[in-house]
């Protein structure tokens, strides 16, 4: 049995006296109902799903938390492997410019013979040198050399790289054309490289008209 009494008291401390009376009444017909269509059992085996379903509740919960903190740890593994890999990438890149600098460090002192022999120009500057444009930017060239050919200037560039690619090409033939553009005179850039694929040196012959050379040929 339900309270009735104190229904309607807590009810009329709210609602004032007659909707308390009338919510009351209301209440009652409810639970009377309710008694009349529920049994016992039925109402234990209620009680029941609505404890399981708390508990599966709470254990979804736990679950959601659990995939939170997952989720949180896999950002951080991620997080800490990307730095790794830009880690990676400076150190390869720091190689491959250590690898470059040999290469034209080791050919510097042929370079003078190499130009004579392959181009009929004599060389009058050779070094490694930045060329700094009017914007501010610049390029450094590994294999800088100023030189004459019946009696006008000519620049030859060359560019080192262990193993050359298709993205190193195409990076060299534009700068051959800002160097065209600044030096307002003939360049001619040349690819060197300990390994030049079959494929790159077709490459470059073929879309930007640049030889190559591996790094023995020039020592010639």
């Amino acid at each position: 049995m339900i309270n009735t009494f104190e229904i309607y008291q807590n009810l009329k401390e709210t609602f004032g006296e007659k909707e308390a009376t009338v919510l009351t009444n209301l209440l009652i017909k409810i639970y009377n109902e309710i008694n009349q269509t529920v049994t016992k059992e039925e109402f234990r085996v209620l009680t029941e799903k609505v404890v399981e379903l708390s508990e599966a509740q709470k254990r979804t919960e736990q679950r959601v938390e659990e995939l939170a903190e997952a989720q949180k740890k896999t950002e951080e593994v991620l997080k800490n492997l990307i730095l790794t890999v830009d880690d990676l990438k400076k150190q390869v890149g720091g190689l491959s410019m250590v690898v470059g600098y040999g290469i034209e460090d080791d050919l510097m002192p042929y370079i003078e013979n190499f130009v004579y022999n392959q181009y009929g120009a004599e060389a009058k500057e050779v070094e490694r040198k930045y060329i700094q444009y009017d914007s501010g930017k610049y390029d450094e060239v590994n294999i800088y050399i100023k030189a004459t050919k019946n009696d006008k200037d000519v620049y030859i560039i060359g560019e080192c790289k262990a193993q050359p690619g298709k993205r190193d090409i195409d990076r060299f033939a534009k700068m051959l054309k800002r160097l065209r553009a600044y030096v307002q005179s003939d360049v001619i850039g040349f690819m060197d490289g300990y390994k030049l694929h079959p494929k790159i040196k077709e490459y470059c012959k073929r879309n930007y008209n640049i030889n190559t050379f591996k790094t023995y040929q020039v020592k010639r």
